[in-house]
């Protein structure tokens, strides 16, 4: 085997190492599953797509999360490299979030998601009805 293939190959199992396993009940990527998948998160993550927004900004377009719950999720998506916060060195502070590109790559997926729940909602609606009335 050449050289060249044979560091290919040993890229390769390193990074399957590194691999999260979300099936294994100690794996950590299920911390990262938790933050990326609660009902906030998605909805940071989307309103991001938009572009930078203050702190309030997203309070305001996610509707109902409370300050603590959402600087809760920016924290989590922030330590999980989705999110950038940048706060300007101006008095009063101003704190503005961003998606990293790989937040980016994330927000794209979900939302997909997000217009598939919102575009088949009526289908959902007459599921729950039906499920209620059986």
């Amino acid at each position: 085997m050449s050289q060249a293939k044979t560091l290919r190959a040993a890229v390769a199992a390193h990074n399957e190492a590194r691999r999260g396993q979300l099936m294994v009940a100690a794996c950590p990527s299920r911390a990262v599953l938790s933050h990326v998948t609660s009902r906030w998160g998605v909805l940071v993550l989307v309103i991001l797509l938009d572009g930078m927004h203050r702190f309030s900004e997203l309070r305001r377009e996610a509707g109902g999360v409370s300050e603590k719950m959402l600087a809760q999720t920016l924290d989590a998506l922030v330590g999980d490299g989705f999110v950038l916060r940048y706060a300007h060195p101006v008095i009063p502070p101003r704190v503005e979030y961003s998606l990293t590109p790989m937040g980016r790559e994330l927000a794209e997926r979900l939302a997909v998601l997000v217009d598939w729940i919102e575009e088949n909602y009526p289908r959902i609606a007459d599921a729950r009805a039906q499920a209620e009335a059986a």
